[in-house]
């Protein structure tokens, strides 16, 4: 998927070099992400208030503006210092449904073409989230960008409706299980990607990681790369408590892959400036 990645830079722009694209105002300093959010429901479970699913897009954007999520999807104050890098991303909720369907519900990814044939909305910059009875062994999945164009209408991220803020799942309840997941969607690894091998997660300032991080450790170091394991990176597989940061080349490859993937997006490509 990073040839892929390079490759689609090259053809789009006539460079794969971020920064220098950074730099000539092709790809975007902050990008605004239209959210659908859908609430699945058995009819028993499931059901979530308004408050819950704006106390998860207030985490979404504390998360990628920089600022910590605290307990129960509270956020730090803008004024307070930056817990990690303003990845230059926000999300704006443009809508809210609920459906009851049990098999739906009950195995999101079962049925996975079902639901977002059914539910999804908007185009390829649009993010469709779905909350669901996913399961605890595996909290959410997610497409990555390069799927948008390679099969259009499906894409999204599911998450497990007890891993929102105030949930009920224990140390994965703060919202930070979207955070993870919507970094798939946005163009992101995980942190221990081809573990100590090059390139790794593909991300400079993400040290090599050998093995995901389990609980919250105060630190480890599992590659002989210079960087001790990035157990805070959103991007890792720490308790909801441990993980706080995104780094600012992680800010830079999500704009990359929207000025790849999505940025003037149709089925015939297209381009746009940024200034």
């Amino acid at each position: 998927m990073l040839g892929d990645f390079t490759g689609t830079l090259r053809a789009r722009y006539g460079n794969a070099d971020e920064r220098a694209l950074a730099a000539a105002h092709r790809i975007p300093d902050r990008i605004v992400v239209p959210l659908r959010f859908h609430v699945l429901t058995d009819g028993r479970h499931g059901r979530l208030s308004r408050a819950a699913v704006d106390q998860q897009v207030a985490v979404l954007n504390a998360a990628y503006g920089g600022r910590l999520a605290g307990p129960g999807g509270t956020v730090r104050s803008a004024t307070r210092t930056p817990q990690g890098a303003d990845t230059g991303v926000s999300f704006r909720l443009d809508g809210v449904d609920v459906t009851t369907n049990a098999r739906w519900f009950g195995k999101p990814h079962d049925h996975r073409t079902e639901i977002e044939s059914a539910l999804a909305r908007g185009g390829y910059g649009t993010l469709n989230l779905y909350t669901a009875a996913v399961g605890f062994e595996m909290l959410g999945f997610s497409t990555f960008p390069k799927w948008a164009r390679e099969r259009p209408g499906v894409g999204g991220v599911v998450v497990d409706y007890r891993s929102l803020p105030g949930g009920t799942f224990p140390h994965f309840n703060r919202g930070l299980t979207a955070v993870h997941e919507i970094g798939h969607w946005l163009g992101l690894f995980h942190t221990f990607e081809n573990g100590c091998w090059p390139p790794g997660d593909g991300i400079d300032d993400t040290p090599d990681e050998s093995v995901p991080t389990v609980g919250c450790p105060a630190s480890k170091d599992t590659c002989p790369a210079p960087g001790t394991d990035p157990v805070h990176n959103f991007m890792d597989y720490g308790f909801d408590s441990c993980m706080r940061e995104f780094t600012p080349d992680q800010g830079l490859r999500i704009r990359a892959m929207w000025a790849a993937y999505r940025l003037g997006a149709t089925p015939s490509g297209g381009q746009a400036r940024y200034r």
